[in-house]
């Protein structure tokens, strides 16, 4: 048995690629429109870990994926906190949350320990980020920045 996605319903298609791959820098390795069905399938996988795309929608992977499902149809998905979250190791967890507050993403927990933050997706994902390694020296602003919302 091997792992291979996870997936989250998203509202918008075009803000959650922003927030997935422009800030969080994730890559898109596949993309499934099926016009019947009325919805898009994206895949993502972390940087380095790019997939290799092997007969139509087949998706071979060295690391789990996270499938982005857009229907077409308006649907009202409630918060995304009952879906639990997705994690990523990053190798500065100090540098990656600046890119993301500098890309007008909140960071919902700061990582005060430099260990461990949480920030959300359009469509209300938690997104845990943690710092690859060990835990980096707290650090301001980091350190005294209190939670914000719910993570």
């Amino acid at each position: 048995m091997k792992y291979l996605h996870t997936m989250v319903r998203v509202t918008n298609l075009d803000d959650s690629l922003a927030f997935y791959c422009d800030k969080l820098g994730l890559k898109e390795v596949s993309r499934v429109e099926n016009p019947l069905g009325r919805f898009t399938l994206v895949f993502l996988c972390a940087p380095g870990d790019e997939a290799a795309a092997a007969g139509g929608e087949t998706i071979v992977s060295r690391s789990p994926l996270v499938e982005l499902t857009y229907n077409w149809d308006p649907e009202d998905y409630g918060g995304g906190r009952n879906f639990g979250h997705l994690a990523y190791a990053v190798d500065d967890i100090y540098a990656t949350c600046q890119r993301l507050m500098d890309g007008g993403v909140t960071i919902s927990r700061p990582p005060r320990d430099g260990r461990m933050a949480f920030v959300r997706s359009p469509d209300n994902i938690s997104v845990e980020l943690l710092q690859a390694g060990p835990a980096l020296a707290p650090a301001e602003p980091w350190a005294s920045m209190p939670n914000v919302g719910v993570w």
